[in-house]
């Protein structure tokens, strides 16, 4: 059975069009990753897309010690993703900003998987898709207003440590 294991929320600037979440242990840089999705991700860093329109994004990150259960919430996107997080103490980070440590406690260093799910502020909208190629208005399902509060954005991060036996999902 899955356990939560701790929460830490906060809310972010994002700058350029991106955030992320990163090992400090880790020397950080622009990843060159696939821009036509939303998660672009190196080993110690995994950094979230998010449309112009996003001045403040509301971020709650969960630890789990194995896979959470899938919510029945409808969100804008969700995607997940597998990454090394070598040293274990983790930030957010933004360009403009530097890095914000989060005293999420982690299990141990290791290889995790990510689930990020988002969600956009109805009231603030239409917000247009970030990725590549691509500028079309992103859906915003109804719900989550509280999690919102206020900000243009809402992004849950469930991370659980990823077993060598255990395959991919």
């Amino acid at each position: 059975m899955s356990r939560l294991l701790d929460v830490f929320e906060t809310v972010v600037s994002p700058s350029y069009r991106i955030f992320g979440l990163v090992d400090t242990s880790v020397d950080t840089y622009a990843p060159h990753a696939d821009r036509t999705n939303w998660l672009l991700s190196a080993p110690g860093m995994v950094y979230l897309q998010v449309p112009p329109q996003v001045i403040r994004a509301s971020v709650r990150l969960e630890s789990w010690s194995t896979v959470p259960p899938e919510s029945d919430a409808q969100w804008s996107g969700a995607e997940d993703v597998e990454v090394e997080l070598p040293g274990g103490d983790l930030a957010l980070e933004t360009i403009d900003g530097g890095q914000k440590e989060v005293p999420l406690i982690l299990p141990s260093s290791g290889l995790y998987r990510m689930r990020w799910q988002w969600i956009f502020n109805r009231a603030g909208g239409p917000f247009t898709s970030p990725l590549a190629g691509r500028r079309e208005p992103l859906p915003m399902p109804p719900g989550h207003e509280e999690k919102l509060n206020g900000a243009d954005q809402y992004c849950l991060v469930q991370i659980w440590r990823t077993a060598a036996s255990e395959e991919t999902e």
